[in-house]
């Protein structure tokens, strides 16, 4: 049965997969974005239930005022602990993800009075978190080991050891791959990923046509 816009697509991919730069490219192309790791972050210094949880997890003293008078969370202390504690980690995820899935209804409904054709949602955790059915199709992004690692270590993540514990507290990439609807491989330069992400925008807009009715 046909439908309406917008078309919704999941990307998601373990650490250091690169899929954040397939989403800005995609976002370049024209499609709308949602980033849910980014909203999270948000939610985590802005909504008051989020921010009394956190205590509650893992101590007050996570929470900082810098010398400019802004509340900054310590974003490491609390990677420490989650990636660590399984225990803690699920709860993390039931305290912030509910708010975050929310947000991105409201993104839909923004995205449907705009008739915007494709929206991509940017989530580390898209099928964890139980919300891949509720899109049309999800990206996977994958990559060699030592490249994520490397691309990681790049960005400042902590040392090797540390990516590593990050990296497999995540769902395998055998495991991502089985269930995604459209695989990019990101194995070489940026220039061959943005070629191969412009011809994925063209297949999911086709997609789009296909199953949506224009308005």
């Amino acid at each position: 049965m046909s439908r309406t816009y917008p078309f919704l697509v999941g990307v998601t991919g373990g650490l250091g997969s690169g899929k954040s730069t397939v989403c800005r490219f995609l976002s370049e192309l024209g499609c709308t974005l949602f980033e849910a790791d980014k909203v999270a972050k948000e939610l985590q210094l802005n909504d008051y239930e989020v921010i009394e949880g956190i205590k509650r997890l893992f101590g007050p003293e996570v929470y900082v005022i810098d010398n400019a008078g802004q509340m900054l969370l310590d974003r490491k202390k609390i990677a420490a602990a989650v990636f660590s504690s399984s225990e803690k980690l699920e709860a993390l995820n039931k305290l912030i993800h509910p708010k975050v899935f929310r947000e991105f209804k409201k993104a839909v409904d923004v995205a449907a009075i705009n008739g915007t054709k494709l929206l991509v949602k940017e989530a580390a955790i898209l099928f964890e978190s139980g919300r891949s059915e509720e899109l049309d199709v999800v990206v996977v992004v994958v990559a060699d080991m030592e490249q994520r690692i490397a691309r990681a270590e790049e960005k400042g993540m902590g040392s090797r050891k540390e990516i590593m514990q990050r990296i497999d507290r995540q769902w395998p990439q055998a495991k991502l791959i089985e269930k995604a609807d459209y695989l990019l491989v990101n194995k070489g330069s940026l220039k061959t990923l943005k070629q191969d992400t412009e011809s994925l925008y063209y297949k999911l807009l086709a997609a789009a046509s296909s199953a949506c009715d224009h308005l």
